[in-house]
């Protein structure tokens, strides 16, 4: 274009239809807008790597994704949820992160770069899973209950395994005394959300009631997403910690519908850029690397996820047919596995970037043929016929 520069109010014009361009035909074609998003994002890094007003964007786009997820969690329910699928939460874990740190680590990487690689395959997407949930006519199926209840288990675990690997990766060196330090802020943190929570949000149901409407409301609400995800990066923890916690104080206001009502379209207008953004930070100019590696995890990531569907679901109660079903309808990964990628170093970013879209891919075929799959590996048993004797 030689030497025209375009106003910033153009270019940002221009992505937001970009982005409903390729939002809609995701949904036209049933591909998740995630998906989307960071290839349309990988498409045009080279107009927008390094865009410091796109990554902010993107931060309080994925800010405002954990702070409604807090949102839906007050103190008792997790507690709840915590209790009934921590046996298939536990082997999740352990499959799914450390298994895959073990990978890792054997094929020469070393132990912070393997648990980085740990969490982004560890976590499957929140968003994907529940919508093709939703969008399949799946949501009454006995599973569902299930994958929603694991999912939110990942969504507990997954913030602070994001806030060890920023005190992991911030550069300083690492021994028992620093990552004792680093538990004992998420800790901190942790019990500053249930006191100012339980102390003070928990008697402002009425000031909720009669302000949520107000123009203004929506300013306090995001000022405390943002504020107390700042709050963990002045701690050298993660943002998405910090909001997940902050979503969990406004919970004890038992306000959580309107709450989410009011914050909704904030969110959904500046979520996409965090994932377009992601995409711009990912460049194949040496081509996708360690494909042995890559190759394996996806073969394990498939593995270990459906394994920890089928005990996970046995252990919840379900039947074997279900437990089947359940396994292979959890493997697709997503926005959490993002947020942990978009942590890594250029290579390890690009090995991350094309794991994330190939395992979103396969999960979702997966998700599609497990009916069938199950269906064709528990076949119905014929009933045998019953004949009446002549003369009865």
């Amino acid at each position: 274009m030689g030497d025209v520069h375009f106003p910033v109010l153009f270019i940002a014009g221009g992505i937001f239809i970009l982005l409903f361009a390729v939002g809609f035909i995701g949904m036209k074609i049933r591909i998740p807008g995630v998906v989307l998003y960071i290839l349309l994002g990988i498409g045009l890094g080279g107009y927008f790597s390094g865009s410091h007003l796109l990554h902010l964007a993107g931060e309080v786009g994925i800010v405002l994704l954990f702070f409604m997820l807090g949102m839906e969690f007050p103190m008792r329910r997790l507690a709840g949820i915590a209790k009934k699928v921590a046996p298939a939460g536990t082997l999740d874990v352990c499959l799914n992160l450390f298994v895959t740190m073990g990978l890792c680590l054997f094929f020469g990487l070393d132990w912070i770069t393997s648990f980085l690689m740990g969490g982004v395959v560890y976590a499957t997407s929140s968003s994907i899973t529940a919508k093709i949930l939703e969008s399949s006519k799946r949501m009454a199926n006995p599973e569902s209950e299930f994958l929603l209840g694991l999912l939110i288990f990942e969504d507990l675990v997954a913030p602070i395994a994001v806030a060890v690997l920023v005190g992991l990766t911030a550069g300083t060196a690492m021994t028992g005394v620093t990552f004792g330090m680093i538990l004992a802020k998420i800790v901190g943190l942790i019990i500053g959300a249930v006191v100012i929570g339980h102390l003070i949000f928990s008697r402002l149901g009425g000031f909720v009631d009669r302000y949520r409407s107000q123009d203004i409301f929506i300013l306090l609400v995001v000022g405390i997403a943002l504020a107390y995800g700042g709050l963990a990066l002045l701690l050298n923890l993660s943002e998405v910690l910090g909001a997940f916690l902050a979503g969990i104080i406004l919970a004890e206001a038992q306000r959580t519908e309107p709450l989410e009502h009011a914050i909704l379209p904030v969110r959904d207008l500046f979520l996409p850029l965090f994932f377009f953004y992601f995409g711009t930070t990912i460049t194949f100019g040496d081509g996708v690397p360690m494909i042995p590696l890559l190759v394996v995890l996806l073969v394990w990531s498939i593995a270990g996820k459906i394994i920890t569907g089928y005990y996970g679901a046995r252990f919840y109660g379900l039947s074997k047919k279900v437990s089947v079903r359940a396994g292979l309808s959890f493997t697709q990964r997503g926005e959490f596995s993002v947020i942990i990628a978009s942590m890594a170093v250029d290579t390890i970013r690009v090995l991350s970037g094309v794991f994330i879209l190939s395992s979103a891919m396969i999960g979702i075929l997966l998700f599609e043929l497990a009916p069938r799959i199950t269906t064709a590996l528990f076949p119905k048993k014929a009933r045998p016929q019953k004949y009446k004797v002549p003369g009865t």
